[in-house]
């Protein structure tokens, strides 16, 4: 017995099927529908991300997880600004060993410290001089101007070009090396979270273990 969901996809299929004799070779920009089972396949999930940086600042701030405070890093170098708000998920590990970065589209900006509910829609991947550096690209949920989002291509294309130019630059007068790799879809962006997610449990109980 099939249930709703898969009835409703199964109708999906049937009238892809129904309007082209092969979908093989068919882009998401001429079938749609495609696009719409390819969402369908992977559901949406929540991802809590603590804010450091609003959106607009030229001031960075970073979270101190000894003395659990936000402070004062440094201001940027360069005459440009944060284009979204930008923080990390909590309970999660990035490659360099810090909790995974977070950039949230916003109408207005919040505040450092501030909580906020979002489902990611894309993975931004670049390196600093550190080595490998990729962010999420998330929506918050009780935003109407974004909330709407569910994949790169809902998002404004000059929104994604100012994105990448910022980080492109951004340390350029600090003598840092940055390169931006581009843009990638949000499986990418769900695979990331969850191998973070992993990555974050074994380090808790790697702790235990030396307690």
């Amino acid at each position: 017995m099939l249930s709703d969901s898969s009835k409703k996809i199964k109708k999906e299929v049937e009238a892809i099927n129904s309007d082209f004799k092969t979908i093989v070779g068919c882009g998401e920009s001429k079938c749609p529908k495609l696009k719409r089972l390819k969402l369908a396949s992977t559901p949406d999930i929540t991802l809590t991300v603590m804010i450091e940086i609003p959106k607009g600042s030229r001031n960075k701030y970073e979270y101190d997880k000894e003395r659990k405070i936000i402070k004062f890093d440094r201001m940027l170098f360069s005459a440009v600004h944060y284009p979204s708000d930008y923080g990390f998920i909590v309970d999660t590990l990035a490659e360099d060993g810090d909790p995974l970065d977070a950039l949230v589209l916003v109408w207005e900006p919040t505040f450092p410290g501030c909580m906020i509910e979002t489902k990611p829609v894309g993975l931004f991947k670049m390196y600093d001089e550190k080595g490998p550096d990729a962010k999420l690209l998330c929506v918050p949920i009780g935003d109407p101007h974004f909330n709407f989002i569910r994949d790169l291509s809902d998002v404004p294309p000059h929104l994604l070009k100012e994105i990448f130019h910022f980080f492109n630059i951004y340390k350029e007068l600090e003598s840092k090396k940055t390169g931006v790799e581009g843009w990638e879809d949000r499986e990418s962006a769900i695979k990331t979270y969850w191998e973070s997610h992993q990555r974050y449990l074994d380090a808790l109980k790697d702790k235990k273990k030396e307690k």
